[in-house]
């Protein structure tokens, strides 16, 4: 069949649970055996997310090809098990930047440059995907924003275009909220028909509304909805608060989303599906007996900066049959003499990666506390780093041993050059120089990994012994700085093994205390390979390591 195009907008607030919305229509649909795909369209002028502080944006998901992305990405991805690329994202940046560098180079001959048509036809070229994808299905496109954002008029634009230009080959699914006055005890439409009333305002009609809602619509509520909004009492969908976002795609679909989009497009509906898997997960996290409370010591305090390492700890804890119960512990906070009570009660601790000095030597005693307490540890990216560092400091007797992100941040403004200290640990090496991906030394996406037999690392990656077919992985990277070579061999000496190397460039991957139950940084983050049906192995090895410490509590 000729691909459909699924159209994903946002009215009243934002916040309401698009990139949920539209992973769950992604996860329905090929659990009925179509290939999808889901794509966000940003409004916001940066190119991409990359630069964005974490408080304004929440986390930078990155895809395997190496491109910063909107963290909704990392939804559609653990719902759906698609690999996205940069033509996922996109952002109002890219398209204004690939229509202007056309008119410097000419191409528009000597035309004047308009928002209508040149940057709509570029919106519209890229929702279609042209020239990018074949044999898909069915393309989600999530449009970012709130309706009546004066950003978001473009897109709106290139919607109301495709709609006419593809038929019934396109649906608009458009999400709002139905606030509850608790004074008056009501819950109130009249947000959502003023959303509906802005959209036809820009000559789109929504063929389906899914209500956000934190009580129970009655009928009666919906078929007021439907009246005032020309929309199918069937096409009125509500998505109330779940126990847990995974609940949202088997809510959708006992309402009929997936069914009610179908129809619309005039494929005919048939059985649905029983997604037997994802029942048999849901059920497991149904009937998890017992809670492992793990921390996350970072800088930042915002549930979304970390949202994929979250997503990781909580989906290993399901298939481990424990609630992970996380706290955030501000590593700002940490000194040598509060480590103790801040990491009290925690089965295991996560050192989260980051960038910049604020907050590192919060993160370094976390680091030497756990080593030296023997509790499970897993560093990621300049987590990993931080522990490289203590070890260098409170083992190998580098006392001033650091990373040259953070020497050279020390140095700026005192006028002198030069390091200020000789043992940077982590460091630019001459054999990453030649990897110049986005960023300049920057190492972004997918890079191989070749693990050290009877490593740990390498247990978890093969559980159970099998075979030897993961003794070379693909992970993703983010990140500028690596291990400094030169102490490769003090640091194996001393018990801090290097396991994991990038076959291409002798970079150091992952490393670990084989000594130690549960000691581990990687380089690179394992979080952004995590789904709901395939969790990450190492996530899986840690909590299910925490899950043996004595804090493990019944629920």
């Amino acid at each position: 069949m000729d691909t459909k195009f699924i159209f994903v907008t946002g009215g009243v607030v934002s916040s309401l649970g698009k990139g949920i919305i539209s992973a769950s229509i992604g996860k329905l649909l090929q659990a009925r055996g179509y290939k999808v795909t889901i794509q966000k369209f940003d409004p916001y002028i940066n190119i991409d997310p990359g630069t964005l502080n974490p408080y304004e944006h929440g986390e930078c998901y990155v895809t395997e090809d190496g491109f910063e992305t909107d963290l909704d990405l990392g939804h559609y991805e653990r719902f759906t098990g698609i690999h996205s690329t940069r033509n996922n994202s996109i952002t109002t940046g890219r398209i204004y930047k690939t229509v202007i560098d056309r008119e410097r180079r000419g191409d528009y001959l000597g035309k004047t440059i308009q928002v209508v048509p040149h940057i709509t036809d570029e919106i519209k070229r890229r929702m279609l995907r042209e020239g990018l994808d074949e044999g898909l299905d069915f393309v989600i496109t999530e449009v970012g924003g709130t309706i009546g954002d004066i950003e978001s008029a473009p897109f709106m634009e290139a919607i109301r275009q495709l709609r006419w230009q593809l038929g019934r080959d396109a649906v608009c699914v458009h999400l709002t909220y139905v606030p509850y006055l608790k004074a008056a005890d009501e819950l109130k439409t009249k947000p959502t028909q003023h959303s509906v009333k802005e959209l036809q305002g820009m000559g789109i009609q929504p063929d389906i509304l899914v209500l956000r809602t934190e009580r129970h619509l009655d009928d009666h509520l919906r078929m007021k909805v439907a009246s005032f909004c020309n929309v199918d009492l069937e096409c009125v969908v509500q998505s109330e608060d779940m126990p847990s976002i995974y609940e949202v795609p088997v809510n959708m679909q006992k309402q009929g989303l997936d069914a009610a989009i179908m129809r619309k497009i005039g494929i005919p509906v048939g059985e649905m599906p029983a997604m037997k898997p994802w029942h048999d997960f849901l059920d497991k996290q149904r009937n998890a007996t017992r809670e492992v409370h793990i921390g996350l010591v970072g800088k930042y305090d915002l549930q979304d900066a970390y949202k994929s390492i979250r997503e990781s700890l909580n989906l290993a804890g399901i298939y481990n049959d424990v609630k992970a119960r996380l706290h955030f512990i501000n590593s700002e906070e940490i000194t040598s003499q509060n480590v103790g009570e801040k990491l009290a009660g925690m089965a295991g601790i996560v050192v989260c990666p980051g960038f910049g000095q604020r907050g590192i030597e919060g993160k370094i005693i976390a680091a030497e506390y756990t080593r030296t307490n023997d509790i499970p540890t897993f560093g990621i990216c300049l987590g990993m780093q931080m522990m490289v560092i203590e070890f260098a400091r409170n083992v190998l007797g580098y006392q001033d041993a650091n990373s040259r992100e953070m020497d050279e941040r020390l140095r700026v403004g005192d006028g002198t050059s030069g390091m200020q200290t000789p043992h940077n640990v982590i460091d630019i090496m001459e054999e990453q120089k030649s990897i110049t991906q986005m960023g300049g030394t920057m190492r972004l996406g997918a890079y191989e990994c070749e693990l050290k037999e009877g490593s740990k690392a390498a247990e978890a990656y093969n559980p159970c012994g099998k075979t030897a077919r993961h003794s070379t992985i693909r992970e993703r990277h983010r990140h500028r700085y690596e291990f400094n070579n030169a102490y490769k061999e003090e640091y194996e000496a001393k018990g801090m093994k290097c396991v994991g190397i990038n076959p291409a460039a002798d970079l150091v991957e992952i490393v670990e205390i084989p000594t130690l139950r549960w000691y581990i940084g990687t380089q690179f983050h394992p979080e952004y390979s995590s789904t709901v049906l395939h969790p990450h192995p190492l996530f899986m090895s840690f909590v299910k390591e925490c899950a043996e410490e004595k804090s493990v509590k019944s629920v």
